[in-house]
């Protein structure tokens, strides 16, 4: 265990998951030792081996002391040391830092944080421009009571969660390049609907949609609009296009117009009844998710204290 004594607000937690990297994982934690050693970080470091233990030591390190938690890693990692975060006593007192470095790096990069720019990264944890942001809770009931679970980015439902289960399942050497090349697949050639139904806003929905997605930030494209501190969630569902008019979303979504897309329904809520799926699968954060439904999908106002850059360069 850490020395206690010696953890204070300049100390950092530093939670590193290789299996987000793409390629040579190792050697990329070498090369953001080095820049730590060579800023003068004082830092502990743990590796987070399989999903899920980004949250158990971002509980341990919040419950013991720091201040400062830092998630090397992609979105699905980012997602678990939210959980852990959130689930200590002092996760008021605990701020969160990105070094982006995993196959999806969507919520960084709404931020201006690039996977494989760690130096930027780092230079911003150090300068800790503070944040308070928004954060998604889904609220289900198993045998053992309410669950909660939290997400930064997205909760994504259908195609889009398909695309995601497939390629944590297989977790490629080229995890990034099968990702993408799976994703235009699945949109070219998944034709599939589901039954959806779910209430919002005082209005009852219940359609075939192709994927539904519900954003407290990009949504990996689907939500464009959606911010982490408005207190708002959007909610985009997309129904299923003819196959020639399937290129038209994926250039819409490709430079951020999904909305405009005449298959798209937009909303903007802070709560959302799901009822029912149909046989829908479920991805928070591009990370396979398997509630009971009904679920409840909420945001949280100024939940998770942030560290974000002094000047933020977001994607166009």
């Amino acid at each position: 265990m850490f020395d206690l004594h010696k953890i204070n607000r300049h100390r950092w937690g530093i939670i590193y998951s290789p299996k987000a990297g793409v390629m040579r994982p190792m050697k990329r934690w070498n090369e953001i030792r080095d820049y730590l050693v060579a800023k003068g970080v004082e830092y502990d470091f743990l590796e987070s081996e399989n999903f899920g233990s980004a949250e158990r030591q971002a509980r341990m390190f919040a419950d013991n002391g720091y201040e400062t938690i830092v998630v090397v890693g992609g979105d699905g990692v980012l997602q678990d040391a939210l959980n852990g975060i959130l689930s200590s006593k002092r996760a008021d007192k605990v701020t969160l830092g990105i070094i982006p470095n995993g196959v999806a790096n969507d919520f960084a990069s709404y931020w201006g944080l690039q996977a494989g720019d760690y130096k930027t990264a780092i230079d911003c944890i150090i300068a800790r421009r503070v944040r308070k942001v928004d954060v998604g809770c889904c609220s289900y009931n198993t045998e053992y009571g309410e669950e909660k679970r939290f997400f930064l980015n997205a909760l994504n439902i259908g195609l889009s969660a398909h695309i995601v289960e497939l390629v944590n399942r297989k977790r490629p050497f080229f995890a990034k390049l099968v990702y993408h090349i799976t994703g235009l697949y699945y949109m070219l050639f998944y034709r599939q609907n589901f039954s959806m139904r779910f209430k919002l806003n005082n209005q009852v929905v219940d359609q075939k949609f192709m994927m539904l997605c519900i954003g407290n930030a990009y949504g990996y494209g689907l939500t464009p609009s959606s911010v982490p501190y408005n207190g708002w969630l959007d909610v985009s569902a997309i129904r299923m296009p003819k196959l020639f008019g399937m290129l038209e979303g994926l250039l819409m979504l490709i430079h951020r117009k999904i909305l405009n897309y005449e298959l798209v329904t937009p909303f903007r809520t802070s709560e959302i009844l799901i009822e029912s799926l149909g046989d829908a699968p479920l991805a928070i954060d591009a990370r396979s998710f398997k509630p009971t439904l009904p679920m409840i999908v909420t945001v949280e106002p100024e939940k998770l204290n942030l560290i974000i850059p002094s000047r933020i360069n977001k994607r166009t």
